[in-house]
């Protein structure tokens, strides 16, 4: 909840810009805060206290009365119980006739009661604290990458599909196909890619997921060795490496893509290569502006951008009673983050600004 001088000082912050010439909507957005809150916070010119910590609540009319807490206290207090959770209390219960609450009342009234706890030798729970966010403003500073199976001729076996892409400009720098994972093969596609691309140059980051090559001290020795940082998921969240999965789900939707496997590793390896080309020279990525990754990462797009946004301008010179709004925004990104963090809320300060 906001406090009293912390809403006086919004107010008073809006008024001003208000009385510069400021819309209210517009002031409001500043602060991030909607136009009926600010209208909700005075009262006949004066600022208002929040009065929900004072409102009078009534009760829900399906709220357990405390005979049933207690109820439910004791029956997780039987011998039969004391080492069960409700999931398995409940159904329980039910097996005998019996039926006290739903299982998410058990956990609320247990966690209420402060007997809701990881049992046995279970480790507590904990909070995985999210990567560290890394901004790309040029080609080879950011790198990831990642695996992905292809269906080979024999059931249950596959190839495996190595790609390293850059961040900035979304350029497959690396790849391989082999018959096995292995840390070894990881090490010396990055190695590989890394000289192919100006060794020793300006990558600072490798990112990858939480498997057992990403981690493996082999590759950990070669990127060391290298001068380049290794950077991991957190385990089971595959939005963490986001850039490989979007590749990889491009490469598998492609119209060409074997859906009932490939006849053999060559054949594997000749399809990639093809894949690859396609989608460095010949795919205009959407979040580059329609480019090719390989125009964004050798500079190209910049003149390609720029002779759009010219082409759009004159085109609604020519015939301005066909375009609503502005035109088509093609200015460049300058910067990619990867993993970034959520945008803090805007300072209250930054109003005196828009004032």
């Amino acid at each position: 909840m906001i406090s009293l001088e912390h809403r006086q000082q919004t107010v008073n912050l809006i008024r001003e810009a208000v009385a510069e010439g400021a819309r209210v909507s517009e002031a409001c957005q500043c602060v991030e805060i909607d136009p009926g809150t600010f209208r909700r916070w005075q009262h006949q010119g004066e600022v208002v206290p929040d009065a929900r910590p004072q409102a009078t609540r009534p009760a829900p009319s399906n709220r357990l009365t405390e005979l049933e807490r207690a109820m439910i206290l004791a029956v997780c207090h039987r011998p039969e119980f004391h080492s069960s959770p409700p999931s398995q209390i409940v159904p329980a219960l039910a097996d005998q006739g019996i039926y006290v609450a739903s299982e998410s009342s058990f956990y609320r009234v247990l966690h209420e009661a402060d007997e809701q706890h990881d049992r046995g030798r279970a480790r507590k729970r904990r909070k995985r604290a999210k990567p560290t966010a890394y901004t790309a403003t040029g080609p080879n500073q950011c790198w990831c990458w990642d695996v992905t199976w292809l269906r080979s001729p024999v059931r249950g076996m596959y190839y495996y599909l190595y790609m390293l892409e850059d961040v900035f400009s979304r350029k497959i720098v690396g790849w391989d196909v082999y018959e096995t994972e292995c840390s070894e093969l990881a090490s010396r596609l990055v190695e590989r890619a890394v000289r192919a691309e100006g060794y020793p140059g300006g990558l600072e980051v490798l990112h990858a997921d939480n498997g057992a090559i990403q981690k493996s001290s082999t590759l950990r020795a070669t990127l060391d060795r290298l001068g380049i940082e290794p950077s991991y998921s957190r385990p089971r969240t595959s939005n963490d490496n986001a850039f490989p999965e979007a590749l990889f789900r491009t490469a598998k939707y492609r119209p060409d893509f074997p859906v009932d496997g490939f006849a053999g590793l060559e054949a594997a390896r000749e399809w990639s290569l093809s894949f690859v080309r396609w989608y460095n020279e010949e795919h205009r990525h959407s979040a580059l502006k329609f480019v090719t990754p390989l125009e964004r990462h050798t500079g190209a797009d910049i003149e390609i951008l720029a002779n759009r946004d010219v082409l759009y301008r004159a085109s609604k010179e020519k015939h301005p009673e066909r375009w609503s709004g502005k035109t088509r925004n093609w200015e460049r990104s300058e910067s990619v983050t990867l993993n970034p963090d959520k945008p803090a809320p805007a300072p209250v300060e930054n109003l005196q600004e828009a004032a």
